[in-house]
């Protein structure tokens, strides 16, 4: 592979098609896996020729792994992995079937798919594997399957970075932790939200840096700390909606 080429899973959600522009104006050649092809049409038109999409079913493990597979091999391997599945629910009522469907895309849906980026990065002999996670993976919260999922990818994440360790193999574990995407979860904050352009960018800079743990945006680590350091009671505290 002489031209560096990426796969972006879960190429419908705006942060991945930006990241999508960012990397194809750099050069890279990328191959994309989304849920639905009709809805990245409008950003295919924009992108290379060689640019190559298909669908991917984030529901059926053994499927997606297939799916992914297929792309791996029409690219001949590829020097970057990014991961975004980022389901979640408003419901604080928690109904079990909501709640299943996110353990099912960020655990299970998660797990296969990067468990294969891995395993292809260390037959390769080199690599990076990114996954875009939640700064809510560090405490629970009132979407409880969203923060505990987060969680779990966060441990997963960490998991494979010292197995890599342990096999002395140039396989950088990078963890994209996010915070409030501006108008989305920030619900037009400011002071929180953050755009896509500054996202895209500090991500890409970060993982130009083979960083391991990076918040999205850098404000966030301070805030992540001291949220860790607040007891319960006052945690909790918070409003929800």
């Amino acid at each position: 592979m002489s031209q560096l080429s990426a796969i972006i899973v879960g190429a419908n959600a705006g942060l991945s098609q930006m990241l999508a522009q960012k990397l194809s104006a750099e050069g890279v050649q990328l191959g994309l896996l989304a849920a639905n092809l009709d809805g990245i049409a409008p950003l295919l038109e924009q992108l290379p020729d060689n640019t190559l999409a298909q669908e991917i079913d984030i529901f059926d493990s053994n499927s997606a792994r297939d799916q992914f597979n297929q792309l791996w091999q029409q690219m001949n391997g590829a020097h970057l992995v990014i991961i975004n599945t980022a389901a979640s629910h408003q419901d604080l009522e928690l109904p079990w079937q909501e709640e299943k469907m996110v353990i099912d895309v960020n655990v299970s849906g998660f797990t296969a798919l990067t468990n294969l980026a891995f395993a292809n990065l260390c037959e390769q002999g080199y690599g990076q594997l990114a996954a875009m996670t939640s700064v809510a993976g560090e405490r629970g919260g009132a979407n409880s399957a969203f923060h505990a999922t987060k969680a779990f990818q966060q441990n997963y994440l960490e998991g494979l970075r010292l197995h890599a360790q342990r096999k002395k193999l140039p396989v950088t574990i990078s963890d994209l932790r996010l915070g409030f995407i501006e108008k989305m979860q920030a619900k037009g904050s400011k002071a929180w939200g953050a755009n896509l352009h500054k996202m895209t960018n500090q991500i890409l800079n970060d993982l130009k840096k083979a960083k391991h743990t990076i918040y999205v945006t850098r404000r966030w680590r301070l805030i992540s700390w001291l949220t860790r350091l607040l007891p319960e009671f006052i945690y909790n505290k918070r409003k929800f909606k």
